[in-house]
């Protein structure tokens, strides 16, 4: 498809006209959260609704998204975020709150500096070498690919995990989880407590006591070993982490769930990402070759640095393009612990506020030509998640993602990686779109044609 005379507009789920009504709004959430919007979400920016008995907001007013966002001690996720993601532990920070969540902030965040992420640049390289060595046929199904190979790099930067039969292991339970008692259940949304409804949540459990038998087993294991000669990986720098305040340690408690809160932030949503950008190129042929000829003036095999990725400026941009367009998480949900006043609206405690990266990377009042794929709107703009209330890939406020350099460089090395050695092409004619359950997956794997480049 020839992008010079206009701009591609991927495939979306169809936009209501108007609101559904609420049986319907709660079909449509349990089987997909973007396909319940209505086209008034994007013009406006405060909507409110009763359901069930509950009060909510959808909002995409900046400033109430900033101070809902900043409100740490108001605001919390909701019980079914926090049922569904209890599978990897309760203590790590992505579900801790108050003084035990700024307490694990201040430790966690110089884990995750440019001088450490830049470390951890040969474990991503490592996973990309080896996808591109496995993609040798003429089609793959790269939406598997992608997931095997985020986790294998995930893995390899928090345990420096060999190719073994302990990292088999935990690959296989990590997956299992995301297909399994991690999707969501229609009985999160009515739970009033985490521990509500225990039945349901059964495979949860049973879950998180065999990842943490796993996962203690590498802790153990590596406290009682000598440091490796390959250099540090996550778990070294989390062995580490000492509170500035205090000069505490992180408990092997506390470890065990930060490297879940890993797993989950850093799996999952970058496979999405990787498959996502890929799907835009595919539609976008000119600007796949105009991005094949970049990562081949300066080939991955020569990234030693951080700083050696700004060599692929047009790389980053169709990234950044493919989070707006497809946000790893669709929705960011609080509910209210004390009475507000957001946006101009008065909120009584128990209010649900939920802030949509799907709308609001989608809203007519911030983005030109919203739904087309534009990659050259994010040049001259290095990061654009920490700039705006309008682009929130990685959240915003406090709880903004400390791994977004992370996952950003991973995603760049995959993906120059990838365009080095293949032109990629779809002949299936069928749209991919978006099901927004725990991440943005598409709705089938199709199969993607490759030719060596």
């Amino acid at each position: 498809m020839n992008s010079s005379s206009r701009p591609i507009i991927p495939p979306a789920p169809k936009v209501h006209a108007k609101e559904l009504p609420a049986w319907r709004l709660l079909l449509e959430f349990t089987r997909n959260t973007v396909s319940a919007m209505p086209d008034s979400a994007f013009d406006v920016l405060v909507s409110r609704r009763r359901i069930l008995g509950v009060d909510s907001m959808l909002l995409s007013d900046p400033d109430g998204v900033r101070h809902v966002l900043g409100a740490t001690d108001n605001y919390r996720r909701i019980v079914s975020t926090r049922r569904i993601l209890a599978g990897f532990g309760r203590r790590g920070l992505f579900l801790t709150d108050g003084d035990q969540w700024r307490r694990q902030r201040r430790m966690l965040a110089p884990v995750f500096t440019p001088a450490n992420v830049a470390t951890l640049l040969p474990n991503f390289i490592q996973a990309a070498t080896g996808l591109v060595d496995r993609l040798d046929g003429k089609q793959a199904n790269l939406s598997l690919s992608f997931q095997e190979t985020a986790l294998e790099a995930v893995l390899r930067a928090l345990f420096s995990l060999p190719d073994s039969g302990q990292f088999a292991r935990i690959a296989t339970m990590v997956r299992a989880y995301f297909s399994g008692p991690g999707r969501p259940q229609i009985l999160d949304g009515f739970a009033p407590t985490e521990d509500s409804l225990a039945f349901a949540t059964r495979r949860r459990r049973r879950f998180y006591q065999a990842w943490s038998n796993a996962v203690d087993e590498v802790i153990t294991t590596r406290r009682h070993s000598p440091p490796t000669a390959g250099g540090r990986d996550v778990l070294d720098l989390l062995f580490a982490a000492r509170d500035p305040e205090s000069g505490e340690m992180l408990s092997d408690l506390e470890i065990r769930d930060q490297c879940g809160t890993m797993i989950v932030a850093g799996y999952e949503t970058t496979a999405r990402l990787l498959f996502w950008a890929t799907y835009l190129l595919v539609l976008d042929r000119d600007e796949q070759a105009r991005l094949r000829s970049e990562v081949c003036a300066y080939p991955p095999d020569r990234v030693a640095k951080l700083d050696d990725l700004n060599n692929w400026p047009r790389l980053r941009h169709t990234l950044l393009e493919a989070l707006r367009l497809y946000p790893p998480v669709a929705h960011l949900a609080r509910e209210a612990l004390v009475d507000d006043v957001v946006a101009g609206e008065c909120i009584r405690k128990g209010t649900q506020v939920w802030i949509s990266p799907w709308v609001l990377h989608r809203h007519r009042k911030f983005w030109e030509n919203p739904t087309a794929f534009q990659p050259e709107r994010f040049a001259d703009r290095p990061s654009p998640w920490t700039a705006t209330t309008t682009f929130i890939p990685f959240g915003l406020g406090p709880r903004i993602c400390i791994g977004a350099s992370f996952a950003m460089a991973e995603a760049q090395i995959m993906m120059a990686t990838l365009l080095s050695h293949f032109a990629i092409a779809l002949h299936d004619s069928r749209p991919v779109l978006p099901v927004a359950t725990v991440a943005t997956a598409p709705s089938h794997e199709p199969s993607f044609v490759l030719e060596r480049a």
